[in-house]
This record gives structure tokens, sequence and C-alpha cells, in this order.
């Protein structure tokens, strides 16, 4: 499992100035990225792990189980050492994996309260190991904060995004149907991933016992049916290996290195440059502008100063978050925000809540390959025209079936041919229903800096004190009946209802501490993801979210990164920001 451990950075000739600089090269870094060299600007995108090349670097990608040292089922404890805390999701951290996950004892942060901070540090972040279920928010979710009284409300709604949600959804690729659902808009679709045998049974049941709710096929960033444009790229048809999180040969799912970056580097205006850990923006108090960033090389530890017109932070939400508050000056002593809110309003996806089954029929059946995506369950919990639940907002279920294979062998007592034979069968079915549950922008929920400890390059590091509160255990408590319930009436056998209480983190999807807003007193950015005070600072990753709702997030930044990169090259070429 050797891998390339070549320093790849380009040369940058001292006093450089960059038209855009972009921090953080994930999902929404990729994607603004992109958008700004497309546009006509020259790009510095700064990312503070390891360059990782797309198929050469993906040096697990086609390994089967024997090839590994310990057959992709141990991890030896001399490495697993290294993460602690990216070991705790339960599925990050294997032999075939763990190269994508950021070491722990290099990068703490304390924990006032139990968080989970799942990193990927390296070209490409998490977006080489993300979930891919790409789900639109509605109005429904923008107007909630208002309509409730609750933080603060968005600065835009669905009419101001849905163009840019066209726009992604097209070059990314996503395979799912049109379901006619008001609070889940229908995007622009390959065709949908195939259900299984068990998938189009549940489905059936339950939509015919349910009116007040849709089972639908889960909105995955997949390829189905590639476009011309994504064949260009080099991508290809989804293979259904469900190996996703080793990177892709196929270019398949969406990620930086298989779309975003090859468009962004055909345009000749890219400079990519790994190993860059972007400690703060430098900010001129006389003209009111950020003038570049400060960084930190990763392997010399050697400290840099890069400049540009623009600066986009995709770091990841509290990763630019930490920049902001890192970037002090006799203007911003506390960090870079006039509202008070910068750290505040911290949000992630609760679940593991639910129920799983087995499905004793169909026996005689089983399924090509490995689709990486099943179904969906929509929120239908308080939409319109619903009687108030005893929570606000809601959840969605993501559904998993699977059909055993001879690993439910393991274990038993046996010896002989019959018992060879009998653990050569599959087993039986199972099904498991796993809610996704909205988390309330609470303004104690919240991260600080601290220099009680420092990184491995003397950095201060972030203090998480986050927790879910009533409304979650409400909304859980109600998540748990619902899935019990609907597998009872669908028929299913032997339902176990399940709650893990996971801690906030452990859904990956981090949302809020800069958040979007109406004004630079209740908020950090505006409705451009624009800083209000700071014009030529932007922010599209999650740090922007100004509540969670309960679909996965990841389209939501794509749209964003491209409608504030349009924005934010209309405005150079104005004159409002200065070049």
């Amino acid at each position: 499992m050797k891998r390339s451990e070549t320093v790849y950075q380009p040369p940058i000739p001292a006093g450089k100035k960059f038209d855009a600089i972009v921090v953080g090269s994930g999902i929404s870094g990729g994607w603004s990225a992109k958008e700004l060299c497309e546009k006509g600007l020259n790009v510095l995108l700064l990312e503070r792990g390891r360059m990782i090349e797309h198929v050469t670097d993906y040096h697990t990608a086609t390994m089967a189980p024997w090839e590994f040292p310990h057959r992709n089922q141990e991890m030896p404890l001399d490495v697993l050492k290294n993460y602690p805390v990216q070991s705790r999701t339960g599925f990050t951290i294997t032999e075939a994996t763990h190269h994508h996950f950021v070491n722990d004892l290099e990068n703490p942060y304390v924990e006032e309260k139990p968080f989970d901070w799942i990193r990927g540090y390296h070209v490409g972040g998490k977006s080489l190991m993300w979930g891919r279920y790409s789900f639109r928010f509605s109005d429904l979710d923008f107007e909630a904060n208002a309509k409730e009284g609750i933080a603060t409300d968005w600065p835009i709604r669905y009419k101001d995004i849905a163009p840019w949600y066209d726009y992604v959804e097209k070059f990314a690729g996503i395979a799912g149907d049109r379901d006619g659902l008001p609070h889940l808009p229908d995007g622009q679709f390959q065709p949908a991933l195939p259900d299984n045998c068990v998938e189009q049974y549940f489905r059936k049941a339950t939509n015919a016992t349910f009116p007040d709710r849709k089972v639908i096929s889960a909105r995955a960033a997949h390829l189905t049916a590639p476009t011309q444009q994504q064949m260009s790229l080099g991508r290809a048809k989804c293979q259904f290996r469900n190996l996703c999180m080793r990177g892709c040969p196929y270019g398949a799912y969406f990620s930086t290195q298989s779309a975003t970056l090859p468009a962004a580097r055909r345009t000749k205006r890219l400079t990519v440059r790994p190993h860059s850990i972007v400690n703060s923006i430098i900010y001129d108090g006389k003209t009111g502008r950020a003038t570049g960033v400060r960084v930190i090389d990763e392997q010399t530890h050697q400290w840099l100063e890069f400049k540009g017109s623009i600066i986009f932070l995709n770091a990841s939400a509290l990763g630019s978050t930490y920049i902001l508050m890192n970037s002090k000056s006799t203007r911003f002593p506390n960090g870079m925000d006039d509202s008070g809110q910068l750290g505040r309003n911290l949000m992630d996806h609760h679940f593991h809540v639910g129920a799983t089954a087995g499905y004793t029929h169909d026996l005689d059946k089983y399924y090509y390959g490995r689709h990486p995506a099943g179904l969906y369950i929509p929120r239908f919990r308080n939409l319109p025209g619903q009687s108030q639940q005893t929570f606000k907002r809601g959840y969605g279920f993501e559904v998993y079936t699977e059909r055993e294979n001879w690993g439910h062998a393991y274990g038993e007592e046996g010896f002989g041919a019959d018992f060879k034979e009998k653990a050569t069968q599959f087993g039986t079915w199972k099904i498991t229903l796993d809610a996704f549950g909205e988390c309330m922008p609470y303004e104690d929920n919240r991260v600080y800096l601290t220099t009680d400890v420092t990184d491995k390059w003397g950095q201060p590091v972030l203090k998480m004190d986050v927790h879910y509160r009533e409304n979650e255990t409400l909304m859980r408590k109600d998540a748990k009946e619902q899935a019990v319930l609907m597998l009872e009436k669908a028929g299913f056998s032997n339902i176990d209802g399940f709650d893990s209480q996971a801690h906030p983190g452990l859904s990956i999807h981090e949302m809020g501490t800069a958040r979007m807003g109406t004004s630079p007193k209740n908020s950090v950015f505006n409705k451009f993801n624009q800083h209000h005070i700071v014009k030529n600072v932007f922010c599209t990753d999650g740090a922007s979210m100004t509540s969670s709702p309960c679909q996965n997030p990841s389209l939501t930044y794509m749209a964003l990164s491209a409608r504030a990169a349009d924005y934010a090259v209309r405005a150079l070429k104005r004159g409002d920001i200065p070049r």
C-alpha cells in the first residue's frame, strides 16, 4: 500500500499576485476554482495536505481483500493509534482507506463536549470519501428560521439558487427520479440507480400504506448515463463496485479529482499548491480589503505569503472558521467578524437512529454488483398543512439493504461437507432505516481558539463546545418509532429499533459558525457568500450555512460556490472589487 510522497510544489515567483486564491480543494473549493478559472481568472488553489492525482494515486482502488496484509479486516495497532478520532465512525479506517483521513495526533483539537471531527487533508478533501447523496433545499428550509423566529433569516430563497442547482447537477451528474415533492425539489437527473428486490418490495409496500410519505430512489452523484461533457473529462459510467472511498479510477462519482480539477486545469489558469496550511487572511486596514493569505508549508514549516484580489474560503466549515478567527488585526481584534456570530451556531445532522429488520422472502434472488446508493424517505414531519409535532423541523431516512454472504457463518460451529455447503450459501436479507435529522442553530453551540493545545506546526487549535438538545431528542424518539412502524406495516421480521446517541460531528455534515445573513449585525456573510465588511473575501462551504435542513448539504455547497464565483467575477470586472 505504498503511496507517492513526491513533493509537489510549483514555483511561485516572489510578489506574484493572483486574481483569486481558493483555500481548500474539496467539494466547494474544487467548484470555486473551476468557476473562477473558466471565467478568466488566474487562480491559486491552496491545499493543506498532499497531492492526490486522479487514478494514479488511488493505490488501493482495485485491490482484492487477499492483497492486503490483513485482508482489509484488521488495522495494525501501530497504524490505528494515529486515528483515535477518525476510527470512531466505524467505517472509515481500514487498510484500504486510512490514508484518506487525517492523523489525529498531528491535528488535535479540544473537546469541551464529545465531538467527532472527521477530516481528510489532501487535494480533493472529502470529495474523495463523501456519501454522494445530493438533494436540493427548498423554501421550506430557507424560510423556516424566519417563520419560527429562530436564529436569523436566510438571505436567499429557493428561486435565487434554483438555476445554480440546475447548473451544478448537469456538470456533476446526479442519478435520481423526478418525484414531484415540493419540499424536495426535482433536479437535472441521469437515470436512477436500480432497486434490488427488497427495495422494490419496501418501496411499494410503504408508499401504499403511508400516504403522508414517499419512498424514492436516493439522488446520488454517480454517472449512469454520462454526457459528452463528462466523458470529455475522462469520466465513465458507474461500475457498481461500491469501493468509492478508495477513489474511483472510472471517475464515475463526482469528486474534485474526476470533475472540477481537470476542468480548471484545462483553462491553463490554475496553480495548485498542496502542503500549504493557510493560517490567516492578511487584512489591509487602509483599503479595508484582504491582500492575501499567510501560509505554513506543511513539510518545511516555512511561513509564506500569497497575494490575491479575491479570496474564497473553502477549507470546510470549521477549517474556514478557524482561518477567520485567526485573522486578527487592529480592525478585527477577535477575528474577521463584526456580528459576534463567528464560531457560533455549529450544527451537524444527528443520525444513527431508526430500525433494522430481516426479510425472509426472495431467498432465490441476489443482485449483480453493489450499487452505491439505496432508497430515501424524504422528510414527512411538520410539512405545510400538517399538525405540528412535539419537535420542530424534521428528518429523512436513508434506506440500506443487503443480503448476507458467507460471512454469516463466522463464529458458527461445525465442520465437514455439510457445514461447508451451509457456509457457502447466501444468508438472509437485511434492511436498515437510518434517520438524518436537522439540528437547530443554537448560538451557544460553538467553537473557540485555544492555545492550551497546539498542532504540529505550533498553531492554536479549536475547542468544541457542542451538544444536541431537547428538540433533537424528541425528533429521534419519533424517528425510531416511525422506522419500526414502517417495517412492521411492510411485513418484515426480527425488527429492532436502535438509537446509538451519536455525538455531533459523526454525520460529517458540519454546518454554521460563519453564517450567511441579512446584516453584518446578525451574520458574517451576505446573500452572495461575500463577507459583509471585507468585500473581497467569500466563503461557500458549510461554515456559511444559516440552518441545517435534514437533506445532505454538499449539492448546496456546489450551487453556492458557482453562484458566488459568478458574482465575484462580475464585481471584479465592474471595479466593485479592485484588482
